[in-house]
């Protein structure tokens, strides 16, 4: 049995509270929903073997480029960290692995996996960090790491991720996140031909290392920290790499890395249909790469790229197994709360893309009959399929209600009382 961090009593008084409620609840959307022709009892089966991992850095309080407020009980390292995320674990019963960022949670790899396996957590993807100088490096990527045009920043760069991945072997990762900030600033500092060839020379020698077993995502992002040109900008250039370096390349798609209005969903559908779609980074946005709580400003469209993810396990896509992560930056929440409530609404995305009717809207979309189409669509997205999430977590041992559960267990008291607090008042995120 995992160590917990919140006492199984206080989940259990919790959940005695609204135990009759949400039998309630659950029988009543399981008679509406088998008049659709469903079942409820194989979907919550389904959602309760839906997880998504959680990163180690969202369990710390973020920050804008002007400040950062430090919250209550700031994780001090690594360790807290896994603590923390334990907790989020524990009470949604959907987060069992937690995304490393190297070098901030660098440790040694034994006393990482003993923790995690203490805590009942694995590790997910690794993800290297060759967008900020570490203390002591010898080369700055002040200008650039995989597509420096100086080749000995270039290969410094390419250490770091080799060593993300002999760590990652340590661990039970099987996948290494690469995400660079490399850009430029001014028309004409930057030659842009040639900068993604040096990336690309750089990104071939990282996916030699790759063992057999392991994938690797590239990940895109439109702009910042380069304000003018970014090396990897979009999902066209980020399908160029995985294509160039081979089947154990893919791409990652992070929903807060695109511009305004732009259809995420059909990306996700054209990277499933050529086969290199990797995984997601789920948060939300409403001007840019925000790192908002996923579900916080588009539900919908988190419902529809989960239409898309249905649609292609309906289909049986081969080899379809894409990677699940939040990646969110909380600023005036508590960040544990803000990943609960987030894996709460991915859990709920994908309940809801599971009561489409697929046979109807392969017959509306046939048949051009556009309005029925999104009616199908939206009849799904409108059930509350709340009481299949409360039960999915309750048969697996978590809280009926996660957050407030979280409250009463008084956790973040706790660890303030025995975490220095921060008095870091500087901006970027932790």
């Amino acid at each position: 049995m995992p160590e917990l961090n919140i006492s199984a009593d206080i989940v259990a008084v919790e959940n005695d509270k609204r135990l009759s409620a949400l039998k309630s609840d659950y029988e009543a959307l399981g008679e509406n929903l088998s008049r659709r022709g469903l079942d409820i009892e194989t979907i919550t089966g389904e959602v309760e073997e839906f997880f998504v991992a959680v990163p180690s850095w969202g369990v710390g309080t973020g920050g804008t480029r002007f400040a950062r407020f430090p919250g209550q009980g700031e994780p001090r390292g690594i360790f807290d960290k896994l603590d923390d995320c334990s907790v989020i674990n524990q009470l949604t019963t959907a987060t069992p692995t937690v995304s490393l960022h190297i070098p901030w949670d660098k440790a040694d790899a034994k006393e990482l996996r003993a923790k995690g396996d203490v805590l009942g957590l694995g590790f997910d993807a690794m993800n290297s960090n060759t967008f900020s100088d570490a203390p002591g490096q010898a080369h700055s990527y002040k200008y650039g790491s995989l597509s420096h045009t100086d080749s000995a920043t270039r290969a410094q760069a390419i250490e770091h991720n080799l060593e993300c991945i002999e760590i990652g072997k340590a661990i039970g990762s099987k996948a290494l996140t690469v995400w660079i900030g490399d850009g430029s600033n001014f028309p004409g500092q930057s030659h842009f031909t040639r900068a993604f060839e040096r990336y690309l020379a750089s990104m071939v020698e990282i996916y030699k290392a790759l063992p057999d077993d392991w994938r690797l995502f590239s990940e895109h992002k439109m702009y910042e920290p380069a304000f003018y040109s970014t090396v990897v900008q979009d999902w066209g250039t980020n399908y160029l790499i995985a294509n160039t370096l081979g089947p154990k390349a893919f791409c990652l798609v992070d929903l807060g890395h695109h511009a305004p209005n732009t259809n995420i969903e059909m990306i996700v559908a054209r990277l499933i249909q050529f086969g290199k779609l990797g995984g997601f980074h789920f948060n939300d946005s409403k001007y840019g790469d925000d790192d908002l709580d996923a579900g916080a400003i588009e539900p919908y469209r988190l419902f529809l790229v989960f239409n898309e993810l249905v649609d292609a396990e309906h289909r049986g896509i081969k080899d379809f197994r894409p990677a699940h992560m939040i990646d969110q930056s909380h600023n005036v929440t508590d960040p544990i709360e803000s990943l609960i409530s987030s894996a709460n609404e991915i859990r709920r995305a994908y309940a809801q893309a599971l009561l489409v009717d697929r046979r109807a809207l392969d017959g509306f979309q046939q048949d051009n009959d556009a309005l029925m189409a999104s009616e199908t669509l939206k009849r799904a997205y409108r059930t509350d399929v709340e009481p299949i999430l409360a039960e999915a977590r309750r048969r697996a041992g978590g809280a009926i209600d996660p957050v407030a559960t979280y409250r009463a267990s008084g956790y973040r008291k706790k660890v303030a009382l025995e975490r220095p607090a921060s008095a870091s008042g500087g901006g970027g995120i932790v």
